[in-house]
């Protein structure tokens, strides 16, 4: 029987739902790179008894993006424990990932790790997917002595101090690698704080320990202490995966839904527009300007159908005050007498894409898998001239707000895409977004020029 498309998945982080012909979610897994993960599940070499009675029941295969794996296993624990999987085995009993937890709740506070999180006063951190690095690290900041907190599970209090033999029976009192506050070999007050340095270390205070990490795994490399230096690149993996943004502590039902819109609107753009690949990362430019003074350029991003505000442009014009550009056109705006110049949005769209495409040619930026411009046929053309220099093969789209209607290069009729088309919303969105930041972009530096004698022309 034939395997479901997943020619929409991208190559992106994010959760995956596997579905059987009524809808209902036979699997939820999480992964690094979507297509690469779903496409083992259907790979006929792979002798998985789940994957091979798993496969033939899928017909169709949602996503949801996430920008870290962190933030990926959150959404897998909440649709999990949601839909209840046939498939899923973890997560269905509520256990979960597991957390570091500074017990900041007692006299004497102890590192660990756990699945749970309680009320109790404890701090806790993560969760962490990839458990060993973690447990690792712990283990090796304990022998480091960077956080010496006792190691012991003891009862132990101001109050109720253990018992004096079972203090002295302890190896680790014996040896001098606990601070021992049991015994009263260290003030509470410098004991605690010791903890609370321990907690600004997880927060992410990571910086110098990760350059000394750094230097340890260069001199092991260079002794050919190659066990040495593959422990210290763990230790700065480790260091980075604690550190990964997560966007998402909670995942209200209602969220789940729009994540999962979000994902489909790709998937449908990727199918009205007959790309190839789905356009997972999609970049929208738009041109703002008063009567010709102050032209400048916006680019929003979209990653998975949801704006990604870190990849955000914005674009002084050049070319329109310079004269004639390289290339001899006669499209460079000129300056009147009255300080304002002739519009030229054609010219300034094509400057606007010419210099993203720059930033992609040289590596300095990852390429979009499509680029829409507000606009109709010439902004297009202008944004074709751009892409047409650089060389690079990149999906290209425009949309005019009159009729919405959608126009491609090669073809000389538009596009017109049903109202409440999914495609449609997301193109929308994209150029709304796009005007709105180019808009507050002319604002910013009109005031700039009112307040501050700025020129903006």
């Amino acid at each position: 029987m034939a395997s479901p498309s997943r020619e929409h998945i991208p190559h992106a982080c994010g959760v995956y739902i596997m579905r059987d012909a009524s809808g209902e979610a036979l699997y939820v897994g999480k992964a690094k790179d979507l297509a690469k993960r779903v496409a083992q599940y259907f790979n006929p070499n792979k002798p998985d008894l789940k994957n091979q009675t798993l496969a033939p029941l899928v017909r169709s295969i949602d996503y949801i993006h996430c920008a870290s794996e962190r933030e990926a296993l959150i959404w897998e624990q909440r649709l999990v424990r949601q839909h209840q999987p046939f498939f899923n085995v973890m997560l269905k009993d509520g256990k979960s990932y597991p957390y570091i937890v500074i017990t900041m709740g007692e006299d004497y506070p102890r590192i660990g790790m756990t699945r749970r999180k309680a009320d109790d006063g404890s701090v806790y951190f993560g969760p962490y997917p990839r458990t060993t690095i973690v447990r690792r690290l712990l283990r090796d900041l304990w022998r480091m002595r960077l956080f010496p907190l006792r190691p012991c599970d003891s009862r132990c209090t101001r109050e109720e101090p253990p018992d004096r033999k079972k203090v002295h029976s302890c190896l680790y009192y014996h040896t001098g690698e606990c601070p021992a506050p049991c015994a009263g070999r260290i003030a509470p007050e410098a004991y605690r704080r010791i903890a609370l340095d321990a907690a600004l270390f997880f927060k992410g205070r990571t910086g110098e320990l990760r350059r000394r990490f750094e230097r340890e795994m260069r001199r092991a490399s260079a002794r050919l202490d190659f066990e040495r230096a593959a422990k210290y690149r763990d230790h700065i993996q480790a260091l980075d995966h604690m550190a990964e943004r997560v966007r998402c502590q909670e995942v209200p039902p209602g969220k789940v839904a729009e994540r999962l819109d979000a994902s489909r609107a790709v998937t449908d753009l990727q199918e009205a527009l007959g790309l190839q690949h789905p356009p997972h990362r999609v970049e929208c430019f738009d041109i703002s300007h008063l009567f010709g003074r102050g032209t400048v350029g916006s680019m929003v991003v979209f990653e998975g159908g949801k704006p990604y505000k870190d990849g955000y442009r914005r674009f002084r014009i050049r070319s329109l005050l310079r004269g004639p550009t390289p290339e001899g056109t006669s499209r460079t705006t000129e300056i009147s007498s009255s300080g304002t110049s002739r519009i030229d949005d054609f010219a300034a769209m094509r400057e606007v894409v010419q210099r993203r495409l720059r930033e992609v040619a040289r590596g300095l930026t990852k390429a979009p898998d499509l680029m829409v411009v507000d606009g109709g046929k010439g902004q297009l053309s202008a944004a074709q001239e751009a892409l047409a220099e650089s060389q690079l093969r990149i999906p290209l789209a425009a949309l005019a707000k009159r009729e919405e209607e959608v126009f491609l290069p090669g073809r000389s009729e538009a596009l017109l895409l049903e109202r409440d088309r999914p495609a449609l919303r997301l193109l929308q969105r994209l150029r709304d977004e796009a005007h709105r930041f180019a808009i507050s972009y002319h604002r910013f530096l009109r005031r700039k020029e009112m307040f501050h004698g700025e020129t903006i022309r």
